[in-house]
Order: structure tokens, then sequence, then C-alpha cells
């Protein structure tokens, strides 16, 4: 898929445009009429990437609304399709599943038959797809789930701006996979750093820090398309790279701290240092970047998955009256507070309002702040591959479009790891 070329916008004119189009967050949804499923009606659930992930939002799907049912499951590949299906099925919400032979689709073209059997779609294939899964599925009246990142080039990022626009005129619900909005106790603390509780905020730090994860090896009856799709993350193409697949969740916390006003500019630096082998694609090991606003705040980020170091999550704000700990919850300082009790579950919690938005004719939609973040990560990324820094309007309207020449299972033409100084900035 190539993507609609959008017109030069820039960084103002999308803070305003996307702001008003798409608008808001869970925390306020849109009051207009919705496309909506009253009563006891059966809502048709369909799955659309059956990994780890996919599988669990299913799950969660399910338990959010008795009369919701899993109809449809769509993979590239089949062997990924099945056990996904078994473990939902053998799970609490097994007797909600009723995906029958008919209805298991692989192959690059499965999301079409997939969106055509639902009500519901839940979007978890590798993040290259979102844009044209997204498309589909609003053109197509749906409501949809969509993890992230939801692009991972601007191009795609702009694809899914359109989209959600579009969305929004159709009273659709988008329900954004950046699950820690969803959650109690990120919601309290944010609010506490809304209300002032820190003071003026002068700066922000977040880390994501883990370790190695999952590798799949090669067969040698794959081809290096379908090498590539079963090791995914490991690149750019199909990922974004791990600071928009991974440490985008923590950026996002960022944004929304700063009530998600985008930053002006990025300088940023990365590299391969443990995970040099080719097994391991094009995509880089870590990322250390410094945004700014321009109110005058700067977010110092770092994220690397380095096997055998020490992990560290966390994300904090720092004011003229205190700090914020929002992976925490907790401020310190003038105005001392912490949440108490147990967080809730986040992806469940965006499961129950979404199905809860469907059911009452109140639309969610969460493309403003899910097309930010991920335009920010992004930025990240082109800043360290190219060494240089980048402005958002660049960003935004950067021509650098990630999409092969073909979807066939054959060979594939691949990027060379980026080098700082030497990759171009397009």
């Amino acid at each position: 898929m190539t993507h609609p070329r959008a017109r030069g916008v820039s960084r103002r004119q999308f803070i305003a445009s996307s702001g008003a189009a798409v608008a808001s967050t869970s925390l306020a949804p849109s009051l207009s009429a919705g496309v909506h499923i009253g009563g006891d009606e059966v809502i048709k659930v369909g799955l659309i990437g059956c990994g780890g992930r996919g599988t669990g939002a299913a799950r969660q799907a399910l338990k959010a609304d008795a009369s919701a049912r899993l109809v449809a499951m769509g993979d590239a590949f089949i062997d990924r399709l099945e056990p996904s299906l078994n473990s939902i099925k053998n799970s609490d919400v097994g007797p909600q599943v009723v995906v029958d032979e008919e209805h298991k689709f692989t192959g690059f073209e499965a999301y079409k038959s997939v969106i055509d059997s639902v009500d519901v779609v839940l979007l978890c294939a590798t993040p290259h797809f979102r844009p044209r899964h997204l498309r589909a599925a609003i053109e197509a009246g749906k409501h949809v789930f969509c993890e992230k990142p939801v692009a991972v080039d601007a191009p795609g990022v702009r694809h899914v701006m359109e989209t959600c626009r579009m969305a929004k005129e159709k009273n659709l619900n988008v329900v954004s996979g950046l699950c820690y909005r969803y959650q109690d106790a990120k919601r309290d603390v944010i609010q506490k750093v809304h209300e002032g509780a820190v003071g003026d905020i002068v700066s922000l730090q977040c880390t994501y820090n883990t370790g190695f994860l999952w590798h799949r090896g090669r067969q040698p009856e794959w081809s290096e398309m379908e090498y590539q799709l079963r090791n995914w993350l490991y690149w750019t193409w199909l990922s974004g790279d791990h600071i928009a697949e991974q440490s985008i969740h923590s950026l996002d916390k960022i944004l929304w701290a700063m009530k998600d006003v985008p930053p002006a500019k990025v300088t940023a630096s990365g590299g391969r240092i443990v995970r040099t082998d080719p097994k391991f694609g094009n995509i880089f090991d870590h990322f250390n970047t410094v945004f700014e606003w321009e109110s005058g705040p700067k977010l110092f980020h770092s994220c690397r998955q380095w096997g055998g170091a020490d992990a560290d999550v966390s994300d904090y704000v720092f004011g003229t009256k205190g700090t914020a700990a929002l992976q925490s919850h907790y401020v310190t300082g003038e105005n001392e507070w912490r949440f108490r009790g147990r967080p809730s579950d986040m992806y469940q919690q965006e499961h129950d309002e979404f199905f809860a938005a469907m059911r009452n004719g109140t639309p969610i939609n969460n493309g403003d702040y899910m097309c930010k973040s991920t335009l920010m990560a992004i930025m990240g990324r082109m800043s360290a591959y190219t060494g240089k820094t980048i402005t958002w309007e660049q960003a935004l309207n950067s021509q650098l479009d990630l999409t092969p020449a073909e979807y066939a299972w054959g060979d594939i033409e691949t990027r060379p790891v980026a080098q700082p100084g030497v990759t171009p900035f397009i």
C-alpha cells in the first residue's frame, strides 16, 4: 500500500485541526448520536493479528460485554491463528467464541474478510499494516480497537489522521491501545499535574529500559518476506523500531502530561552496541532523545533493549512546586499526594469503556493523541537515524514511505542499518 500524500501541514495547523476534528480522549467522549448497538443485541467481534497482544485483546473484548461474540479471526499465518483461537476458547470467555472454519482467514488480504464479517474490529497486527487496516474498517462502518503505534512512518500517520476524521464524521469508535490513559491511577496523577500540583512544568524525564524480546529464528522454507514478518520486531518498516513499538507508552504519558501539545523539536542519538547480529534486522537497540517544547520544558527520554542490563520503566514531571512520578502515582513537594489502592486493569478498562460507548451511542475517538504520540516516537527515531535535529513540522511532512514495493512471499529489499550523519532525512 502506498499512503496517500497529505498536503504540507504546520505544527500549529496540526494541533488545531487534529484537536478539533478528532477531539478528545476517553475521559471526555463525544456526545453526538453514535452508531450504537443497543440492549443485549449480539456484538460480532473480529480479531486481526493473532499474536499475544491480539489474543489478550480478544479476551478483554469478550469480558467487556456478555453479548459479545468472537466470530472471525485473521492473521498472515495459520500457525499463529490456531494457537490464539485455542487459547481464547480455553479461557474464561470460551463460551463466547464461535469462530468456524469459514471464518479463519490468512494471508495479506485476511483483514478484508474479517472486517466484512463483524461489527467490531480489533486491530492487533504488525504496526506497518495499521493505516491500511484502520482505513478499511472505518470505510466499512465498523467500530475499532486500534493497537499502538498507529503507523511506522509520517505518510502512515497522515493517513491515520484522515481516517480518524472519517470515523468522527461517522460516529464510529476508535479506541487506542495506549492503555495507560485508561488506568485510574494514571488518570489521577495526570489530573494532579493538570491541576497544578507540581506548579509550572520545568522539565520531564521518561525511561523505558528492558531486556531482550523474542526472536523466532529462521526456517529454510521461509522466504525473506516471511522471515521478516515472523520476526517483525526487528525491521523498521514493520515495527517502527522499539522507540515506537514499545517506548511509545512512555512518550504518550509525557504528551498527556503536556496536555497533548506536541514538542517543537527533538535531538537524538542511538545505535546498536548489543544486538549487532544480522538476525536483529535493521533497528537500533538504544535511543537517547531530548524533546523541546515552545513553552520551554524539555523531555529527557531514553529507551533500550539490552539483555542482562538493569530494567527501568519510569516517568517524571518536574515543576516549580514539586515532582510527579507518573508510573508510580505520587507527587512530592508542596502538594504531596499518593494514589491509594490497587490500580485498575488498564487493558480491561479500555475495552469496558469501548463496549459501553457502543451500547450508549457516545463514541470515543482517541485519534488525536494516538497520532501525536506515534509521530513523536517516529520523530525521535528520525533524529537518531540521521543525527539531525528534527522539528515537528519536518517530521509531520516527511516523505519517507517504508512501504515495500509489493506484498508477496518472496524476496524483499531491505534498508541498511541507519548511520547518523550519513543516513539522510527524507
